[in-house]
């Protein structure tokens, strides 16, 4: 299995669109996004991920065999965090507990670390997401702490997990 991170296609709208037409994807990610995900949808988010500033935002289709699984984004935040950058990810179901996602989000880590500015990255997944968790542990992000009553999703109050990845870390691994 190959997988890369390379910049969104049009051509990946139809791939996209199938990753995404899935509740249990869907659950996992802020909300925002709809359902049914159609390809008008993913085409929406491709051109926008394309036209957005490649200073501020790291865009990434996480593809297999050249075929879009996923999606890996890293986002430059505001004034004085601007050395900092928040992490979004997902990958489709039949990929998931594969390493697809671990990798991308190392390859993306390690493109970001490599071609800007950036010192920290971040993420905070929900707390019983496990595997969202287990992917940034294994792509060597430490846990910070429990944000407690962070988000409250599909009427759910929820707790999130707050992990970070260095820079000085991200090269004492590499």
């Amino acid at each position: 299995m190959n997988i890369i991170i390379r910049p969104w296609r049009e051509a990946d709208a139809p791939d996209l669109a199938h990753a995404l037409n899935n509740e249990k994807i869907l659950s996992n990610l802020r909300d925002g996004l709809p359902f049914p995900y159609t390809e008008a949808d993913a085409l929406d988010f491709i051109r926008a991920m394309c036209s957005a500033d490649p200073n501020e935002t790291f865009a990434f289709a996480i593809a297999v065999d050249d075929r879009a699984v996923g999606s890996v984004g890293v986002f430059r935040q505001q004034n004085i965090h601007q050395q900092t950058a928040e992490l979004g990810y997902y990958v489709a179901e039949p990929f998931w507990g594969k390493g697809v996602c671990t990798h991308a989000v190392e390859l993306s880590c390690a493109h970001v670390f490599t071609h800007s500015d950036i010192l920290r990255i971040y993420a905070e997944p929900f707390a019983y997401n496990t595997g969202s968790c287990r992917v940034l542990e294994k792509a060597g992000f430490c846990l910070e702490g429990v944000l407690r009553q962070n988000a409250v999703k599909n009427g759910k109050v929820l707790d999130m997990k707050l992990y970070s990845l260095l820079r000085e870390e991200w090269r004492e691994r590499s």
